[in-house]
Order: structure tokens, then C-alpha cells, then sequence
């Protein structure tokens, strides 16, 4: 059955990307027009203009980052997304903090694979004063001495603004905290903590001058409203890197019965994040093999800037060699050197707010001084 060409659609479309390639904002209207697109048509125009916006501010660089499980199973939290919840019987491994061995060996491998940081990843509620962060410091501190990655942690909710200074005078330049979705849907998938409780975590982070990766899970039953709602908050707290990762099932967790996202959702999605966060890297993360399946390397033409590459916490993902290929054939480079302050000249939120000197404000060559994006598929287990 044909469709129908509306010219006021594409128009519209047209019209909002030129807006966002002039610097402009998008309404919370806006942007629900873009994520109501229902024809593929509207939506691969939508995917052609967030391309535009990608390429006008991001280049042809993109972003990789990879994930170690650094203490595993066990968490306190009842997300219902996650396998890691003790609340939840799922077969997940369960191990202490990782040594710093395996921890060395995993930064060297993304090194050669041209990674730019590696993310430690703690399923626990959060992390307070005492021998464990002491540990978590000294494992910062050994991988930044090894030079192969930038370091970054997620390590869950933090109430002490110490705990983050430690962190950030340990070498920590970015903390995965992902909000996970809007603050209605929060409740509809953890109880033990509040979406309050991670708006403070990043509050706290930022004020020790600390770069916050955050973004969501999309495919947990929540409305194209909360999709919106999410974004538009990650845009008020100054997210530098926003992770977007698509629901994987886990057997044994509550959400294990949800169905995928249809590819050209997810991917309509992707584009307008692009839309309302023009500067930030939009990385695709948890979930895309299981999602996007053979339109993975569009995700790029729909404004993605990043990518999580290798395995997650508890789930597979695809060769690193496949998506290295995938990154060479659509002539992208994944040499990262943003450094962010293609960000930083327009958008002070997303800047540093501490006196304490770090990558933005210091005079060492970009390519040293990438942060990055971790723990999001703390999201996807």
C-alpha cells in the first residue's frame, strides 16, 4: 500500500535541522514530533538530517570505549532490567573486585584495538569512604600509569563529595551514571534507589570536577514521551557523552519477556537524541546486536558519534574486528580527539565546574587527554 507524500512533514523535518545546525534548541514539542515519525520515508529523512548534524559537529571521528566487569553479581539494586541483581535469579557470575592483572591486560587489548577508554564497571549500589574506595583508586591509578586507555569508572551512587574527589585526584576524567529513563517511568523499573538519588550523584560528580557519562535503556515499555523526557534531561544536566542502549531480555529478570526494538525505532530514536543533543557524543551501547541486528552500521548515518566495542557486563557483543571493519568501510576514524571542548565553547553546562585541573582545561595533546563513556550497559547487564 502506498503512502502518501506530505511535503509539511519533511519540510518540518528540514526546518528543525537547519535550526540545530545553527545552533539552535529544539522544543520538548519538537522533539515528539521527530520520535511520533511513523513512515519509514519521514524516518530516513530524519536519519539523513541527523547525519548532517553529526558531520557538522562531530566530524568523521568516532568515539570507542569498552567495559570491564570489575566486581560482579550480587548488587543490592532491584533493576528489573539487570542480571546482576541479586533480587533476580539469573545464572550471572559473581566475583569480588577485580585484580589488577586481568584489569592491565584488558586496557592493553583496547590500546591495540584503538580504544579510547575502559571503563570499570561495579554492580553494587554505590561506593562510600573506606578499603574499597582505597582499591578502586589504586586500580585508577595503575591503568593511567599503563597509558594504553583513558580510565573511567562507574561505580554507582555516591552522597560523599570526597568519594568524588578522590576519584577525580585518582585520575577518574568521566563517571558512567546513566539515569536509565525519565523520572515517570524510573519507578516502573527500580524502587531501592530514586531518580533524585542519580541527579545527585551527577550533581556531585560535576561539582568535583568530573565529566558525566549518562543516557538510558530504551525498550523497557517506556512511551516515545519518556524517550523525549530522558534526552532533554541529559541536556539540562550536561551529559558529555550520552550512552543509548537497547533492552536485551535477560532470562530470570523481570523485563525477560519484552520484546525487541524494532530496528528503524531504535534508530529513529538515535536521530532525534542527535537532534536535541547536537554536541554530545551519542554513543550506541548495550543491545544493538540483538536490535539492530543487520542495520547496525546505520547507526552512524542516524547521528550516533560513539560506539561500545567488545563484550558487556554479562552479554556478548560482536568481534571488535567486525565493527572496526564496519567503522573503516563508512570512512570513519576512530582515533578520537574532541577532547570535548567542541562542547565546552558552546555549552558551559557540560564543562567542568571545579578549580581542580583536568583533561579540558589541561595542555596535553587531545589524543591524551580523551575521557570518555563507560558503564552504560551497567543498563543491559
Amino acid at each position: 500500500m502506498r503512502t502518501a507524500f506530505d511535503a509539511t512533514v519533511s519540510d518540518r523535518i528540514r526546518s528543525l535541522g537547519i535550526r540545530v545546525l545553527e545552533g539552535g534548541r529544539l522544543s520538548r514539542e519538537e522533539g515528539l514530533f521527530l520520535l511520533n515519525l511513523e513512515s519509514s520515508a519521514d524516518i530516513f529523512d530524519l536519519m539523513s538530517w541527523a547525519n548532517r548534524i553529526r558531520e557538522h559537529f562531530k566530524g568523521n571521528q568516532v568515539h570507542l570505549c569498552s567495559i570491564v566487569n570489575a566486581k560482579a553479581g550480587g548488587c543490592s539494586e532491584n533493576c528489573k532490567f539487570c542480571s546482576q541483581s541479586a533480587f533476580y535469579q539469573t545464572g550471572s557470575p559473581r566475583y569480588g573486585f577485580v585484580d589488577p592483572e586481568p584489569a592491565l591486560e584488558a586496557a592493553a587489548e583496547a590500546g591495540r584495538n584503538n580504544v579510547t577508554a575502559l571503563g570499570l564497571v561495579a554492580a553494587w549500589k554505590g561506593l562510600n569512604e573506606g578499603p574499597m574506595l582505597d582499591e578502586v583508586c589504586d586500580r585508577v591509578r595503575e591503568l593511567k600509569a599503563q597509558g594504553n586507555v583513558r580510565v573511567d569508572v562507574s561505580l554507582g551512587i555516591i552522597k560523599n563529595e570526597n568519594v568524588a574527589r578522590r576519584l577525580r585526584d585518582a585520575g577518574v576524567e568521566c563517571y558512567g551514571h546513566n539515569l536509565e529513563s525519565s523520572r515517570r517511568f524510573f519507578p516502573e523499573h527500580c524502587s531501592t534507589h530514586s531518580f533524585e538519588d542519580r541527579l545527585e550523584t551527577i550533581r556531585l560528580l560535576k561539582q568535583a570536577g568530573i565529566r558525566i557519562c549518562s543516557g538510558g535503556i530504551i525498550g523497557m515499555g517506556e512511551t516515545r514521551e519518556d524517550r523525549c523526557d530522558l534526552a532533554l534531561e541529559l541536556r539540562e544536566v550536561g551529559a558529555s557523552v550520552v550512552p543509548i542502549n537497547f533492552l536485551n531480555p535477560i532470562e530470570g529478570t523481570p523485563f525477560e519477556k519484552l520484546p525487541p526494538v524494532p530496528p528503524l525505532e531504535a534508530l529513529k530514536t538515535i536521530a532525534c537524541f542527535r537532534f536535541l543533543l547536537p554536541r554530545q557524543e551519542i554513543m550506541v551501547a548495550g543491545g544493538r546486536t540483538k536490535n539492530l541486528r543487520d542495520l547496525q552500521s546505520l547507526v552512524f548515518a542516524a547521528g550516533a558519534s560513539a560506539l561500545m566495542v567488545g563484550n558487556y557486563l554479562t552479554t556478548l557483543n560482536r568481534p571488535v574486528e567486525e565493527d572496526l571493519q564496519m567503522i573503516a568501510d563508512l570512512r570513519l576514524n576512530p582515533s578520537w580527539e574532541h577532547n570535548f571542548a567542541d562542547q565546552d565553547s558552546a555549552d558551559p553546562s557540560t564543562a567542568c565546574h571545579a578549580d581542580h585541573p583536568c583533561s579540558c582545561h589541561s595542555s596535553t595533546t587531545p589524543a591524551a587527554a580523551t575521557a570518555t563513556a563507560t558503564a552504560a550497559t551497567a543498563a543491559i547487564a
